[in-house]
């Protein structure tokens, strides 16, 4: 049996007033696209194909939104888990570039969609800090704010110096307009909200539990056997991708998450920007709505550690130190939700969208990597485009084989 990947009590599920559930499958469907996966990932590609008018179904084997969206911190950067540079191993720079970009364009996406629908979800455009605290590292964070710079990405680089920061900043890469922050529960419902006036169908407690591949088409059984019948399957399952396929996408680990009580001040933390440091495993922070601080990062194994209570006290207790330390003239910081879960990354820190190279009908969007977010919009455009027959060029850089030999 499979382990959980979400422990604790997430936050964003807990204070959220929607309260909105979907009916169960109760009878045999006819679809043209079948999305198995009801979070965040899956609404997203539910919104894209909804709006360019292909009828589609989302199948979500428990509660909508409430597996690892639950958890993300929805922190939305364009930058990816490792600087330009370290990537140059798995990919190209010119690629790692691109992969900026595109992040861009998906933020200004999100923007076009609050601008139509309204704010129904806590989004906030933000900037952003990329920093260290170390003196080696100091060149580092110089080349990637150069290549930053190069690219045409607005950045400004920041050194101890001029730092605004009550942190220990030796060099850092503030990105202008280079990131956002929403709360991913009320995202998710705000896409299904839209999605479902434009004709989308969603079903929650409605497990897909097999898939036949029929030619020019395919259909998934359910667990109370009605099926679904459909040309394309999407799966958009987060981490639980075993059900459809025994590729490894990437490694696995636990990743922790703490969220404070309210605080009366954020006194050091300058324009209360979205922050990464530099460190391995890295460590990212973000505010709320309602002057909370949320921490997360400390990334271990994933298979020896989900289940250790004692390793995730720890870890939690890093996170609150963390803040304290980072922000000292910030007073009472109390830790009032604690959770942790499933994370996976890649080799190039891309997600993976596209076609199963041995099952045409079978496609993926697994917004893997810290832009799970980003990626699931850049996935969802690029995928209904590609149903109506449509290749966008930057497809490749996703392609489910690419690291195959």
């Amino acid at each position: 049996m499979p382990l959980e990947n979400v422990h604790g009590t997430p936050m964003f599920t807990k204070n959220s007033k929607i309260k909105k559930q979907y009916e169960y499958l109760t009878e045999d469907l006819d679809t043209e696209v079948i999305i198995v996966g009801g979070g965040v990932t899956g609404s997203i590609v539910g919104y894209y194909f909804s709006k360019a008018n292909i009828p589609a179904v989302i199948l979500e084997k428990e509660r909508v939104a409430h597996c690892s969206t639950s958890i993300t911190t929805s922190l939305l950067q364009y930058e990816l888990d490792s600087n330009a540079r370290q990537l140059e191993e798995y990919t190209t720079l010119d690629n790692v570039i691109m992969s900026y970009k595109l992040g861009l364009k998906a933020l200004d996406e999100i923007d076009e969609f609050i601008k139509e629908y309204g704010n129904k979800c806590k989004y906030q455009r933000k900037d952003t800090l990329l920093y260290t605290s170390k003196d080696e590292e100091i060149k580092e964070m110089k080349e990637e704010y150069e290549i930053r710079k190069k690219a045409g990405i607005d950045v400004k680089y920041i050194s101890k110096e001029d730092n605004p920061f009550s942190i220990n900043l030796k060099g850092g890469v503030y990105g202008v307009n280079g990131g956002a922050q929403l709360d991913p529960y009320e995202y998710t419902h705000e896409l299904l909200d839209v999605s479902c006036n434009m004709g989308l169908k969603v079903y929650e407690n409605t497990e897909v539990i097999d898939i036949k591949y029929l030619g020019n088409s395919v259909e998934v059984i359910t667990s109370y056997g009605y099926k679904v019948k459909g040309k394309k399957v999407i799966v958009a399952t987060g981490y639980n991708t075993e059900r459809f396929t025994k590729r490894n996408f990437g490694h696995k680990t636990v990743t922790y998450n703490i969220v404070t009580k309210p605080v009366d001040r954020f006194d050091g933390w300058f324009n209360k920007v979205l922050i990464r440091d530099n460190c391995d495993p890295y460590n990212y922070f973000r505010t709320t709505e309602d002057n909370r601080i949320i921490a997360g990062g400390e990334d271990i194994d994933f298979y020896n550690n989900i289940l250790n209570e004692k390793v995730a006290k720890e870890k939690y207790e890093i996170l609150l130190n963390r803040i304290k330390n980072m922000f000292p003239k910030i007073n009472s910081i109390e830790s009032e939700y604690e959770y942790c879960g499933g994370f996976i990354s890649s080799q190039d820190n891309l997600g993976f969208f596209g076609e199963d190279p041995n099952h045409k009908n079978l496609w993926y969007c697994l917004g893997y990597g810290a832009n799970g977010i980003l990626f699931a919009i850049l996935g969802g455009m690029m995928l209904s485009k590609f149903y109506k027959g449509e290749i966008d060029d930057n497809m490749k850089l996703f392609k489910v084989d690419r690291f195959d030999k």
